[in-house]
This record gives structure tokens, sequence and C-alpha cells, in this order.
């Protein structure tokens, strides 16, 4: 069993004979034992235990009741907070991470030599007058044209169509304050948790469901091996906006040309917009997979994708991204998508770091693309062995090929106790599963991102401890 906490929605509302502020008494239920307890881990459940907690506020102002619907953490912080209590409790323990899927080698230097230019010429007169104060919030005009060049030269995408930004998980939020809430809105399950928890945050959802493990209005779409890790879309064909990724994280499946032409014709005939996240496309080598969903006929007419430069360049602390928006992309009322998309960047962004586009410009250049590939094939290598190790412990195993994640059957175990298990035993920090979805329970993700000396450290120590025939 597991430590879990009710989400503490108010039970009803008294004012005390010193103030008018509220005070609101709140129902938890809690459930109490094993590994997750000793680490602090807590989660809603309905349950047991009821106890009432009471709450004295300051202010009149209501909390959003959106945000009140969210369980828990945001994933991988609370990945973060057990690891730091499991330090506190082994200050000796020497961690290795293979959980949140954050780059660990350096910045190839030609794209760093850009940015410390950047920077020295914001540091004189003449460099100040062209380089420095605010920028397109478009991003600046070479940078738009050479992603074209580099990424978009066979489809029909213009320089136009794309939006320089601060990375994809800031523009998937973005996308969500476009649209505006009381949208349907499918995702894949398993999948990245910003595109649900941020569904749920503009008012596109219902309460969490305990039972299903969902919030109400959206759309779970499955996918496994049984179904080669892609959807019925038939489940979809009431979704105003469909999220899905390719390579998919966590699970690293890449979509083939025949399932996104699929994906496309679905959301044509459904009249759908699909936010296609292609923040790994750099790491398919399978030439039967795109690496734009612009490679798919029509799909300038149904798509909007985002991507980042994090994974290709290990940009994940320096913040460069962008987001394509085709000028062929309509609303219902023939509006145009891009304009909206447009407006909203001009009132909530004032455009990327200077620095950080000259990085992304030295990104672009060829010098900047064979280091890229050199950067992306390291952690691929790194994918292999881990890859290996699980399948060499007789484990089965997806992914890991066109992705950095490999993603780790564990026969159906609860995955949050299979991730306590592993930082307990051989203090390695992985992803449980469930945190992507409910389809994602008995299942643990683990990332590539790491030094090498620290992936094959993790490999021996997962041997010793996890072999079929010693697992708990």
């Amino acid at each position: 069993s597991r430590v879990w906490h009710s989400s503490t929605e108010p039970q009803r509302t008294m004012h005390s004979s010193s103030s008018h502020l509220p005070i609101f008494a709140h129902t938890q239920c809690v459930v109490r034992s094993s590994l997750l307890e000793k680490l602090g881990r807590t989660l809603p459940v309905k349950g047991r235990h009821r106890k009432t907690v009471i709450v004295h506020a300051n202010s009149n102002v209501r909390r959003n009741p959106n945000i009140a619907k969210l369980q828990a953490g945001y994933l991988f912080p609370e990945i973060n907070r057990i690891k730091m209590k499991h330090l506190e409790e082994n200050p000796d323990a020497k961690i290795i991470s293979l959980g949140i899927g954050d780059t660990t080698e350096p910045i190839p230097q030609p794209i760093t030599k850009a940015m410390a230019a950047a920077a020295d010429n914001l540091g004189t007169s003449d460099g100040y007058a062209k380089y420095g104060g605010y920028g397109a919030e478009q991003g600046q005009a070479l940078l738009r044209e050479k992603l074209a060049e580099r990424f978009y030269a066979d489809v029909n995408i213009q320089a136009s169509d794309i939006f320089v930004s601060d990375g994809s998980k800031c523009d998937i939020s973005r996308l969500q304050m476009m649209f505006g809430s009381n949208r349907r809105v499918a995702v894949q399950d398993p999948s990245y948790p910003a595109y649900v928890d941020s569904s749920v945050m503009i008012g596109n959802t219902e309460m969490y469901d305990h039972a299903s493990k969902q919030y109400g209005k959206i759309e779970y779409l499955a996918c496994s091996s049984e179904n080669d890790f892609f959807p019925n879309l038939g489940h979809a064909k009431d979704a105003e906006l469909i999220f899905f990724c390719s390579p998919n994280n966590p699970t690293g499946a890449a979509a083939t040309r025949d399932q996104l032409t699929e994906l496309v014709r679905h959301a044509k005939e459904t009249g759908s917009i699909i936010i296609y996240d292609a923040a790994y496309a750099i790491y398919i080598s399978n030439p039967n997979c795109p690496k734009t969903i612009f490679e798919i006929p029509g799909a300038d007419e149904c798509c909007i994708e985002t991507c980042s430069f994090s994974k290709y360049a290990g940009f994940t602390g320096l913040r460069l991204g962008w987001t394509v928006v085709p000028d062929k992309l309509k609303f219902a009322d023939g509006s145009l998508v891009k304009n909206d998309w447009n407006r909203l960047m001009c009132t909530s962004f004032n455009g990327a770091s200077n620095i950080a586009q000259a990085g992304g410009m030295a990104c672009l250049s060829d010098e900047g693309m064979n280091a890229m590939s050199e950067l992306v094939s390291f952690y691929k290598e790194n994918a292999a062995i881990l890859k290996n190790t699980f399948e060499e412990m007789d484990y089965t195993v997806y992914g890991g090929t066109d992705a950095p994640y490999v993603w780790v059957s564990f026969d159906g175990r609860d995955s949050w106790e299979v991730f306590a298990e592993v930082l307990t035993k051989c203090d390695i920090v992985v992803t449980p599963g469930s945190g992507f979805g409910p389809a994602g329970d008995g299942f643990i993700r683990c990332s590539a991102f790491g030094h090498r000396e620290n992936i094959l450290e993790a490999a021996q120590r997962l041997k010793g401890h996890f072999l079929k025939d010693s697992t708990v």
C-alpha cells in the first residue's frame, strides 16, 4: 500500500469572531505504509482514516478551482523532493539519476563560443545598438529562416510560420491559453504530464477520478505494445485538441509514416487540431519514422508542431525552442490560428534571450549541426547500454532506439513501489511510469541523459539487485 493524501477541497466555510477572513475545514484521507511512506511520498486517493484540518486564510481571494484539481506536485519536482529526502537519511549515498530527462554533457564549443561573442557584443555601444534591447517576439528573422532551412526545407513550412520561444514546455501552456477553457482534449497515455496538467489548469477537465486515475473530460488514448504504441483514434472522435508526441516521452516509441498519416486523416475528418511535440525528433534513425509531422500531406491544415534545442544541444537550462503554426491552419470561423498565436506571443512574451538565439544560430551552422549529431549519438549509446542491461536481466524493454528513453516493464507491479525500491536498493533515481498516465503503471522510465561512467555504474548496480530471479 501507499501513502496518500486527498486534495483538500473546502468542505464548509466559517467566520471567526475576530476577523471577516474565512476559515476552511478540509477533510483528508490517508493510507499509510511501505517504502513510499519512508520516502515521504504522498498521493491522492479516496479511502480511510479521515481527519479534519483547520486552515486559517489571510485573504478573501478564492483559490483557482482548476489548479485545486491537480493531484500532488508536478511529477519531476516531486521525484526530486523524494530524492532529497533519501539523501538526508543516507548522506553517503552516491545518487545516479536516470529520472528527469536533463542533459549532462557540455554544450559543444562552437555553440558556446558564439554565445560568448554575443554576450561580449552586448558590452559595447555598437554591439548593444545592433543586438541589445527588446527583440522581435516571434524570434530573430535570421534564426527563423535558418530553422526553416535546416528542418523544414522539404515540407511546406515558411520562416514566417516559425515562432522562436523559450522552449516547448512553455509553448504548450501558451497554446492552452490561446485555445482557452472548455475544450475537449485527447492525450496519449502514457505521455508527458505537462499536457494533462496544463489542460487541468486552463479549465478543460472535470475532477480527478481516483478509481480510473484520470481527469474527467480528457480522453486518454492508451498506447502500449499491444497496439504498437499507436492509439485507437476512434476514442478521440469528439476531441478538439489532440496532444501527440513522437518519439513519445516516456515510451520512446516513434510513430511510423503510416501511423502519422492515419493521425492527420483523423484530424481532417473530425476537424480537430493536433499539437505535435517533436522535442526528440533528432533522435530518430528509422527512415520510416518522420522527423516532423509536416512530412505528412495535409498536416499544415490541421497541425501545430513544437520543438526545442533542449535535447538537441543541451539547452535545458538555456531555454530556446520554437513552435510552427502554418499559414493554412484556421479556426472554425476561417480566421488564421497563426494570427491569434502571434497576438498571444506579443502580449505574454518579450522574445527569447538574444544570447540564446545566438546559440541557436550556431547550432544550425554546419559545425553546430555536426556537434549536435555527435551529442545525440552519445546519448543514444547510453540508451543502448541501459536497454541491453535490462534485456540481459530478462525484462521486457521498449524504446531506447529512436529516443533517449528506455521503457521497462515490471510485470504489473506498482510503478511508485518499483521507483522506491530502485532508489533504496541502488541509489538510482528512475521515473515511475504512472506519473505519465494510468497506462504507465507497471513500468519505469530510464533516461539516457548521463555521464558514461554513471550509466555503466548504474547498469552494474541494477544487475546486482534486480536480476529477475532476485526481485521481490
